[in-house]
């Protein structure tokens, strides 16, 4: 009798055990660059997905008059990409000192901002959606993250 209860006890843990775990949740990754468009555009801003045979795959879209792109890296032939990178920058603010963009680097986590080769200011933000990918909701809320980094760029930049 009592290795039977024990038994029962133990079938109904294991039954409620998976009965509990969650569904999984789609994973996201790289190589599908309009999976990402689609995200980028449930967001509200436009997505315009550019391929060219030479050059891998990239991204325009633009969030309240700052326009970015999301360059897909890490691809093989062009395809399969691994990683991204968002993208921004301003061609009108070219007399930002360095110390400004040390200050923007040493008080912000998820960014880095610097001058590029014309001396505009940038700012870029990796996203590493390797192997299996990671879920859609992080990816998604990797451009909330963006967003917000976005518009405290631009404040800092043009801060007099």
């Amino acid at each position: 009798m009592r290795s039977f209860s024990f038994g029962t006890a133990l079938g109904m843990a294991a039954a409620l055990a998976l009965s509990a775990t969650p569904a999984q949740a789609e994973l996201v990754n790289a190589k599908n660059p309009a999976t990402i468009k689609a995200i980028i555009e449930s967001q509200g801003w436009p997505a315009t997905l550019v391929t060219k045979a030479d050059a891998d795959p990239y991204i325009e879209s633009n969030r309240n008059g700052i326009k970015f792109l999301v360059i897909f890296m890490n691809c093989e032939d062009h395809q399969n990409c691994k990683t991204m990178q968002y993208y921004m920058g301003f061609s009108d603010a070219k007399d930002v000192s360095l110390d400004r963009f040390n200050q923007w680097n040493r008080e912000k986590r998820f960014a880095r901002g610097y001058k590029d080769d014309e001396g505009d200011p940038v700012l870029e933000m990796d996203v590493d959606v390797d192997f299996a990918g990671i879920p859609r909701e992080n990816v998604a809320d990797s451009f909330n993250t963006w967003a917000s980094l976005m518009d405290s760029y631009r404040e800092f930049i043009f801060e007099k």
